[in-house]
């Protein structure tokens, strides 16, 4: 391995594309990857067909750098034959960490999914309710569609993960980070602790430089619209869920800088089990805390509704990780 060129393989499953987008970030030090590296796979910007990756022999591949969520059996599959043949394997981006935004598909079923893509959005007209089927023929012809599972799942609940490298998509210093990494393998073939997250052990809040209250108490919740927030004072203060104290650092609170909300895309912080559950957690120890026994049950649940979405908000990048990760429905 010392001094010798890496392998690397760039893949994506369920996803935006912006993880990959976030590679170019890396700008002229993309050239110092080509010095120590070449991609020997990556159909987003090159040509690759299957038989390309069937060829690896066993750990043949040096780095694997996947992002996305596995969302059907083409994913796994791919997922389960990159592990194979590579000797590291990288969660990159926070729907390969957590499930991502895509993970919310979670909260239905196959059939409402299709029910709702194919029949009820506003743009559809699909009076027979055609859906995609696993195979179709056309003449001499048959297609065939990897099977759509109905829920999403992170990397590692599919294939053993070596390192995460969370963020939507991952800030430029986790990938620089990630670069030096991989560096250092080319060149003494030393690697990280297996499980090493790329990313800050602390919180979004202990990187934001907002003025925050010693004792903070909220009697009201805005959505980011409804209110001119003061980009000075702590967004939480002012009754505006910010996901900070909920979520791992590493981000610099790029979002907190440009007044919006954080929301959550670097994950849980190390020691929380659930993120959701952790926020959740956080708001109930600050609302209407110096007014507790004046608010009646009544004035509770007009401040909690105001909150219009609490899976989206709460569980935004993380719920196929939770402690709740998907909906069940009873086998008939």
């Amino acid at each position: 391995m010392k001094n010798k060129k890496l392998k690397i393989a760039i893949y994506w499953f369920g996803s935006c594309g912006g993880c990959e987008v976030a590679l170019v970030e890396l700008n002229e030090k993309i050239l110092e990857l080509a010095e120590i590296a070449d991609i020997v796979l990556w159909p987003v910007a090159l040509d690759f067909k299957y038989e390309d990756l069937e060829k690896f022999k066993a750990q043949e591949i040096d780095i694997s750098l996947i992002n996305g969520c596995i969302a059907n059996f083409e994913n796994e599959q791919i997922a389960k034959m990159l592990r194979e043949k590579s000797k590291v394997l990288i969660a990159y981006g926070s729907c390969a960490c957590f499930g991502g935004i895509p993970g919310l598909v979670n909260l239905a079923t196959k059939e409402e999914v299709y029910k709702i893509a194919y029949s009820e959005t506003p743009s559809t007209i699909n009076p027979k309710f055609t859906t995609p089927q696993q195979s179709y023929k056309a003449d001499a012809h048959e297609l065939e569609l990897p099977e759509f599972y109905g829920y999403s799942r992170a990397l590692h609940q599919v294939v053993e993960v070596d390192y995460f490298v969370p963020g939507c998509a991952p800030p430029i210093e986790s990938t620089e980070k990630l670069l030096e990494i991989a560096k250092e393998f080319a060149a003494k073939g030393a690697l990280p602790p297996k499980g090493t997250v790329i990313g800050s052990e602390k919180s979004v809040c202990d990187e934001c430089e907002r003025e925050k209250a010693e004792k903070k108490s909220i009697s009201k919740i805005y959505r980011i619209y409804e209110k001119e927030a003061d980009p000075k004072k702590c967004l939480l203060d002012q009754g505006i869920i910010c996901m900070g104290p909920a979520t791992r650092g590493g981000c610099k609170a790029r979002c907190l800088n440009a007044n919006q909300p954080c929301i959550g895309c670097m994950g849980a912080l190390p020691e929380a089990l659930d993120q959701g559950a952790k926020m959740l957690s956080a708001l109930a120890s600050i609302i209407g805390i110096e007014e507790e026994k004046a608010l009646s049950e009544e004035d509770l649940k007009k401040i909690i509704d105001k909150v219009a979405d609490p899976a989206g908000s709460f569980y935004k990048f993380s719920l196929p990780v939770g402690i709740i990760s998907r909906k069940h429905t009873e086998k008939k």
